[in-house]
């Protein structure tokens, strides 16, 4: 058997998926959506609010982390009728979505993922390499 280092994940030939912008991700059980400080200066310009007043209105603190608020149903606070309102500046968790560690852990949880979600295993190749690194970017 090859080092660990040394395996391919099951995904070793790539996966599909094409953003059919349905909102699904950003909808469902609460969560977290975590953001860094750079998002949140993105986020805070793109909606012309200060950086406090963003915070203020739309982040709570986690421990030592930062998290978007969410609705009362558990949606994501900036998705208004099913589409994101804050698309071209989400945060990186939103952006490497379906390519998240929990998605890809397992041939079987790609498939759970590919259920829930229109566009994954449709669409768009990415390669190894691609899925590599958005699954790096942040572990859910």
């Amino acid at each position: 058997m090859p080092p660990q280092e040394n395996r391919q994940p099951w995904y070793k030939d790539g996966l599909r998926f094409t953003c059919t912008q349905c909102g699904d991700c950003c909808t469902g059980e609460p969560g977290f959506v975590w953001v860094s400080e750079d998002e949140i200066k993105a986020l805070s310009a793109r909606l012309g609010l200060s950086i406090a007043d963003f915070e203020q209105r739309y982040i709570r603190q986690v421990g030592p982390r930062k998290s978007l608020i969410e609705v009362d149903n558990g949606d994501c606070v900036f998705l208004k009728d099913r589409k994101c309102t804050v698309y071209a500046d989400r945060p990186r968790q939103c952006r490497t979505w379906p390519f998240w560690d929990s998605n890809i852990r397992t041939a079987q949880a790609w498939k759970e993922t590919c259920r829930e979600c229109p566009g994954a295993g449709t669409g768009d190749f990415y390669p190894l390499e691609k899925i590599r690194e958005a699954a790096a970017v942040i572990r859910i």
